[in-house]
């Protein structure tokens, strides 16, 4: 423990006065999407290790422990507490502003709300560091910074399932003052696993297959808290009698922990009812800040209920200064997707894989926490001192990659064929599937520049898929939705690119194409998606890693092979069958259209940029055959660019598509054009349409759509109109397609444009209650769609863009 100045907040951090609501937040669009409300706020733990979230006010309340399982509910009894004495008054708050809802811990005193004219505190977040400064209601000057070990390259311990709480206290009065800091938990081992083995998959009322979620919450037999040590370190362990079978999904261990000093007493209880009134704990806490040091490991019967607690209590000289760290952690070894589908989690190849290991987790915490702070702050430190970027850019810029952290993470761990283990994000929470191709063309940016491992690993999965068929034949969901005859289509043709990585419920990276809202083997975009991504993670890790082009080249040539027989007319592009068959899958594209097309000769010239690369390297097998392949592509781009201008190009921007005749301005009709100029490929058009477009697409989609308040639209007329006032996709705007499409502007030279669409659309999320779960889609009319989505993560193309 070492003196310190008052905490440095990096300024561009995002705030919230402690326990302030909202007056206005956004709401949900449909009924059976996921609306948690306004009080979220920055996740904490590894990535894949499971996370958990606190809000603003104070309390825990996302509980993403179960991989790709979403629960959102407070358990009052985790919670931090602070007592304090000064003078000749002493005080004790539960440092939520929220009192439990159901009745339980009645004794317990709930620190006050900020209201508009007095704030209690400020809570700030920079992901993966956020902050809780208490104000105006203690003596002592208190603060909390709260992270876990997350910074770029680092494939270690970014996959801890770990938190720090660094407490920092300081006397600013001329008489001494006594602080004790509580940390409470609830025993919750064997809680976050579906009660339902391989659920039945039903399709929801907007299209999308959905299971029933239903964790073990509250079945605490056996459970059993207990005091653990060293020389250093004091914690409470909270885990389950073994029953001598291999360890399975739900098993394993939490810990709550702190170090020992001359300069504290340290004071436990292991055996609290976290459901009663809490007077165990709180009449000795409250009184002088101390616990009655109760040991009691006996495990729980079938209706018992275990919480555990530590506290820390030390006295502050007049302008004294003290730092207090807590560490909470957590050991869940196994993710299981249908019944005996199971995966060890990253973390556990530098830990055991017993579960018992969350004090060993939260002991090397305390011992590190500096040092992973540090490596935070340097990683951090060269974008936070950059003065071309705004405050507002910096603050959610990092603050996006919440997802990485809470997005459903898998990361498995180590094999011979995937030494860095396989990675894994959700669509988002309503779109329970992973790593979407088409949403991660924009999403993938953060992970491409920040973790490039887990980036190509994820693209070699794609590429294994690629050859794999599955003929089992579901309903599709889109004819269901607006009530049409039932549809139904294989689920995986060979060859098609699939459209996601599969679902926690069934066998990710192995069974793939879990989405059935739409038939995604007849997609116009995935095959491209796929072969851009392949040739910029390739060029954008520094062009060496020539293996990783071999291994995904046969993937490749499927695809585009697949792709190439939806060119019906011969024309050399494949044509969009006036079904939603792409990435805007409600809207209807008929013909040669802007996106597909665009992509297509993108992906084409990528293709014989590969094969380039693969030919020019001496260890390449079938050379021959190689830059057989690529004269072919050659071939079918010389045939369809000049076709792509013929029938899109109006002399001011792109038409949607070549069959529909709409008018309609589509904010990513330029999708290709951007992905050529990034990769350092051919123009797929002339630079000066390409300006043209983009400047219509600014004015027609941005500057028109409610004056700029929102972001862009993803299609109107000209005019800033709707062409079909009740069209659905066309009139969202898209947060992550409007990140790719600010990315574009900066490409294009029209910096001043990208950065006030950008930051229009970062108002809207960051000021309306979308924080920490930013959705697909917002709205005019102050509803969202699809919260805790990929492809808002594409902000950081933006940052490439700036160089």
């Amino acid at each position: 423990m070492t003196t310190y100045n008052y905490p440095e907040i990096p300024s561009c951090s995002w705030q919230r006065p402690i326990g302030l609501g909202w007056d206005k937040p956004y709401t949900v669009r449909y009924p059976s999407n996921i609306d948690d409300g306004p009080w979220q706020g920055m996740p904490l733990g590894g990535f894949g290790a499971g996370c958990i979230g606190r809000s603003s006010r104070g309390d825990f309340n996302l509980w993403h422990i179960d991989g790709g399982e979403h629960l959102f509910q407070t358990f009052p009894a985790c919670q931090f507490s602070v007592f304090e004495y000064a003078g000749t008054s002493a005080q004790a708050y539960a440092l939520s502003t929220q009192p439990s809802e159901d009745g339980t811990l009645q004794s317990w005193q709930w620190y006050p709300a900020s209201t508009t004219t007095q704030i209690t505190g400020k809570y700030h977040a920079l992901y993966p560091r956020s902050w809780f400064v208490y104000e105006n209601v203690l003596q002592a000057q208190l603060t909390c910074e709260q992270f876990s070990p997350i910074w770029a390259n680092n494939y270690q311990e970014t996959s801890y399932p770990v938190a720090v709480f660094l407490w920092k206290a300081h006397n600013p009065t001329n008489a001494p003052i006594t602080l004790s800091i509580m940390l409470s938990w609830e025993n919750m081992v064997g809680w976050f696993t579906n009660a339902l083995k391989s659920p039945e998959v039903q399709i929801r009322d907007d299209g999308s297959p959905v299971y029933e979620y239903q964790p073990r919450l509250g079945e605490s037999q056996g459970n059993y808290n207990n005091i653990v040590e060293n020389t250093e370190h004091f914690g409470c362990f909270l885990g389950r009698l073994g029953n001598n079978l291999p360890i399975q999904e739900g098993d394993g261990s939490w810990c709550v922990a702190t170090i020992k000093n001359s300069k504290v007493e340290v004071f436990y209880h292991t055996r609290f009812n976290p459901v009663g009134s809490g007077a165990d704990l709180w009449e000795s806490f409250s009184q002088d800040g101390s616990l009655p040091n109760y040991l009691d490991a006996t495990p729980a019967d079938a209706n018992t209920r275990l919480g555990a607690a530590l506290a820390v209590r030390f006295t502050l000289q007049p302008g004294e200064s003290l730092e207090i760290p807590f560490s909470l952690a957590w050991d869940f070894p196994v993710t299981e997707f249908a019944a005996g589908i199971n995966y060890y989690r990253r973390y556990t190849d530098f830990f055991s894989r017993n579960g018992d290991n969350a004090w060993a987790i939260a002991s090397t915490a305390l011992q590190e926490y500096q040092i992973w702070r540090s490596q935070i702050q340097n990683w951090q430190k060269p974008i936070l001192n950059r003065e071309d970027l705004p405050e507002w850019f910096k603050m959610a810029l990092f603050n996006e990659l919440y997802d990485l952290t809470s997005g459903g993470t898998l990361w498995s761990a180590a094999s011979e064929l995937d030494p860095m283990g396989q990675f894994a994000v959700l669509e988002c929470l309503d779109y329970r599937w992973y790593e979407s191709l088409d949403v991660r063309l924009y999403g993938s940016f953060a992970l491409l520049i920040l973790f490039p491992e887990l980036e190509k690993s994820v693209i070699r999965a794609f590429a294994r898929a690629i050859p794999h068929s599955d003929d089992h034949l579901r309903v599709i969901g889109y004819y269901y939705t607006i009530g049409a005859e039932t549809t139904k289509a294989a689920r995986k043709v060979a060859n098609a690119t699939p459209h996601d990585l599969g679902a926690p419920n069934e066998w990710v990276w192995e069974k793939t194409n879990y989405t059935c809202y739409q038939d995604c083997n007849l997609w116009k975009d995935l095959g491209s998606d796929f072969v851009l991504q392949v040739y910029r993670d390739f060029l954008l890790t520094g062009s060496q890693d020539v293996q990783f082009l071999a291994d995904c080249w046969d993937a490749i040539v499927q695809t585009l092979d697949y792709l190439k027989t939806f060119d019906l007319d011969g024309d050399g592009i494949p044509e969009n069958s006036g079904a939603p068959d792409q990435t805007f899958d409600d809207w209807r594209l008929n013909g040669v259209s802007a996106y597909c097309g665009g992509l297509w000769l993108a992906a084409l010239e990528s293709a014989i940029a590969i094969a380039d690369v693969l030919t020019n390297h001496r260890g390449t097998e079938n050379a021959e055959k190689v830059r057989a392949q690529k004269s072919i592509y050659q071939s079918w781009l010389q045939q369809s660019k000049p076709i792509y201008q013929e029938k899109l190009w109006n002399g001011q921007y792109y038409r949607l598509d070549s069959e529909s005749g709409s008018d309609v301005v589509m904010a990513d009709q330029l999708c290709g054009q951007f992905y050529a100029r990034l990769l350092g490929l051919p123009d797929i058009v002339p630079s000066s349409n390409a300006l043209s477009a983009v400047k219509t697409v600014y004015d027609a989609c941005f500057v028109k759509f409610y004056d700029g308040q929102f972001g862009a639209a993803n299609g109107v007329l000209p005019n800033g109109c709707p062409e079909n006032p009740k069209a659905t996709h066309p009139l969202e705007v898209w947060t992550g397609i409007n990140f790719g499409l600010a990315a574009f502007l900066v490409q294009m030279g029209m910096k001043n444009e990208a950065m006030q669409l950008t930051e229009a659309v970062v108002g809207q999320i960051y000021d309306n209650g979308l924080q920490f779960r930013t959705p697909e889609a917002i709205t005019p009319v102050g509803t969202f769609r699809a919260s805790t989505y990929l492809r808002p993560m594409a902000i950081w193309a933006i940052l490439m863009m700036f160089g």
